[in-house]
């Protein structure tokens, strides 16, 4: 489960030696991902990177989350996604490059995503967004989760984000 494809992405475990690619990608990218993601509001460099990297492998080997660079058909880094554990369900993170955008990436990472939460034991699925977020929430209604509700964002918010976040859930099949 440290490399998933659906033949068009390819989800690979986070590793130490992704860092440069890592942070070239994000800093390329902040105008795009820092009005959502608060770790990008202070902008992006290699000991966050290195953070990033080392708190990720912590999270593997617990088990409480299966974090993923995503790559596109031609190789690029396309962005991340996350797998997390949340109680006996798991909940679906995502960010792209600003190139990667519109390529349906994040929805084929989500779906291959899904199958892991199923054969890990989930019950259910989550994805959270920023309710400003339209291109966010067109993932999970993509897939056939159900908006559940909204809650209150926890802080500290980046500029972009209305503090409130849309709960989509999506249940085992019986």
């Amino acid at each position: 489960m440290e490399t998933l494809t659906d033949g068009v992405v390819t989800l690979v475990r986070w590793r130490p030696e992704h860092r440069d690619l890592l942070v070239d990608t994000v800093v390329g990218s902040l105008d795009h991902i820092s009005p959502w993601l608060p770790w990008a509001i202070d902008g992006y460099d290699q000991a966050k990177g290195d953070e990033f990297i080392r708190h990720a492998g912590e999270q593997w080997e617990s088990g409480e989350a299966h974090h993923y660079a995503v790559f596109g058909p031609d190789g690029e880094l396309a962005g991340s996604s996350g797998l997390m554990r949340r109680g006996d369900g798991r909940e679906i993170g995502y960010w792209l490059a600003k190139s990667q955008t519109g390529k349906g990436y994040v929805t084929r990472a989500s779906t291959v995503l899904v199958s892991l939460a199923w054969q890990l034991g989930a019950t259910h699925v989550l994805i959270k967004h920023d309710a400003e977020n339209a291109r966010s929430g067109a993932v999970p209604a993509r897939l056939g989760f159900v908006r559940v509700g909204e809650e209150a964002a926890e802080p500290p918010l980046p500029s972009g984000c209305s503090g409130v976040n849309v709960v989509w859930r999506l249940d085992r099949p019986a």
